[in-house]
């Protein structure tokens, strides 16, 4: 019986249709152009706004733009510039009324692709958007090539175009090219060891090894003698002498991933090889040196650990000489995006799904999902759902597929009996979205509700607001600066 034959079966998958955004506020036009450039085979979204044209940009992935010069209230012009600074590479058609010869000169000279005189001719604007879409495809293919898919190697960049994510990249610019002992502090798959690359490639070390292990991955022994190495005869099964790691990465950089969980016995080894460069192999009688820069990871307190006398004291503040923490994606979701589009091509690459791209529908879903496993969650599941596409476009029926169900949708809750739920500005407070807060956090959280609702009782009278807190007039006005809150705001 003669096996089916999957790989020579399968057809191949159609080629997405480019994205063009219109952006102009006469409706009419809006729906001519999209009949118009939709059957020559473009996807078209429109907008009548700046902003929602911005937003459109902040969704989803677009590879061209047409821009009516004259909005109502607004100049598309400075839309231009403002989608420039957004992303240089994306091409900006701008609509000019005819004789705006002037006016398509600035265009031209603020960086947009090519100008379109009403009223236009259908040849010369799909001429213009093809060569723009062709020009956007080749770039964003070298770039996908550079930096996904065409190398052995890992990322070295912490990708995404948030605030947060710039906060670190400026902080890892500043730390890289010093000997300084990182500590990467955040959740598990924000990225610790990404960072850690982009501290050792920006560093004097970065044409030495980098080499990186998982405290928690090993049994006590085995860790030790990893990371140390050791002599023939120090234990049952040692048959020869063992360089470990540490000798790995002399002159480069040792990574120490979830190094919470090092056993006591390799803890002291640590810090006696961050305060003296010198290590001790099993089972030999002579130290050896090392010149080896160490970045910790952890998804720990350690401080808490400290506390609990499960990790040493002296150890902790060794390694906290430059303490960074990464933020969940949660906290950057105008990250994911980018991050899903570039997921998906590195998927598509690796499995040989040919091109493909992702729907607003299904990006929504991605964009409105909790992300326990933050950026490597999203990860595997735009691959996961790379797997399960058919006409090169992820639809929501293939995200949800592959996306784990939270656990609050899966489990009945417990409550004791003659509990009441707490009330729902607790519940937010506790993090609605499964997500269990840190104390400090709860507690700051309910001292701004608290505030604010003895505002609104007082009417936004500071001192009747602070007899009801049973606070004194000075200290209440010290919390609601520190928590920013502004008493005018609850006055009738």
């Amino acid at each position: 019986m003669a096996l089916p034959q999957y790989a020579t079966d399968r057809p191949e998958p159609a080629a997405p249709r480019p994205h063009v955004l219109v952006v102009d506020d006469e409706e009419d036009l809006c729906r001519l152009l999209t009949l118009r450039l939709e059957h020559h085979g473009f996807r078209v979204s429109t907008e009548q706004t700046a902003r929602g044209g911005l937003e459109v940009l902040e969704r989803e992935v677009v590879d061209a733009m047409i821009v009516d010069v004259r909005l109502e209230h607004e100049n598309g012009l400075d839309l231009l510039v403002q989608v420039q600074n957004r992303s240089v590479d994306l091409p900006v058609v701008i609509l000019t009324a005819n004789g705006g010869v002037e006016t398509a000169i600035e265009a031209m000279r603020r960086g947009a692709y090519g100008f379109v005189t009403k009223p236009f001719d259908d040849l010369d604007l799909l001429q213009k958007l093809d060569h723009a879409v062709e020009r956007v495809r080749l770039r964003r293919e070298v770039a996908g090539l550079r930096r996904l898919v065409g190398s052995a190697h890992h990322d070295h960049r912490l990708l995404g175009t948030s605030d947060a994510i710039a906060d670190i990249r400026e902080l890892i610019a500043r730390v890289g090219p010093s000997d300084a002992t990182v500590l990467l502090l955040g959740e598990s798959g924000t990225g610790k060891e990404v960072a850690a690359r982009c501290i050792h490639a920006q560093s004097s070390r970065a044409s030495h090894p980098f080499v990186a292990i998982n405290c928690g991955a090993l049994p006590p022994e085995l860790l030790e003698s990893e990371l140390f190495g050791h002599k023939r005869g120090s234990f049952t099964g040692a048959l020869r002498d063992k360089d470990g790691l540490f000798h790995a990465a002399d002159g480069g950089t040792l990574f120490l991933d979830e190094i919470g969980d090092a056993p006591p016995s390799v803890q002291v080894k640590l810090l006696r090889v961050l305060q003296e460069r010198s290590y001790l192999p099993v089972g030999a009688t002579e130290p050896a040196m090392v010149d080896v820069r160490i970045i910790a990871a952890t998804n720990r307190d350690l401080q808490a650990e400290v506390l609990a006398g499960s990790f040493r004291e002296d150890l902790f503040y060794r390694l906290h000489v430059v303490p960074i923490s990464m933020p969940p994606l949660r906290e950057r979701t105008e990250d994911i995006p980018l991050l899903a589009e570039l997921f998906l091509t590195r998927a598509t690459a690796k499995h040989g799904l040919g091109a493909a791209h992702i729907s607003s529908e299904a990006l929504q879903i991605l964009m409105t999902h909790s992300w326990p496993g933050n950026v490597r969650e999203l990860a595997n599941v735009v691959e996961g759902a790379a797997l399960l596409t058919t006409d090169a476009v992820l639809r929501p029926e293939h995200v949800r597929t592959v996306l784990p169900q939270r656990a609050e949708d899966s489990l009945v809750e417990f409550r004791p009996r003659g509990v009441e739920r707490p009330p729902q500005e607790a519940l937010s407070i506790l993090g609605s979205n499964g997500n269990f807060p840190r104390m400090r956090q709860a507690r700051d959280a309910f001292d701004r509700l608290y505030l604010q609702e003895a505002l609104r009782r007082s009417g936004g009278n500071v001192s009747a607001a602070a007899k009801l807190a049973g606070r004194n007039r000075t200290d209440f006005h010290d919390l609601l600066r520190r928590h920013g809150i502004d008493a005018t705001q609850f006055r009738p």
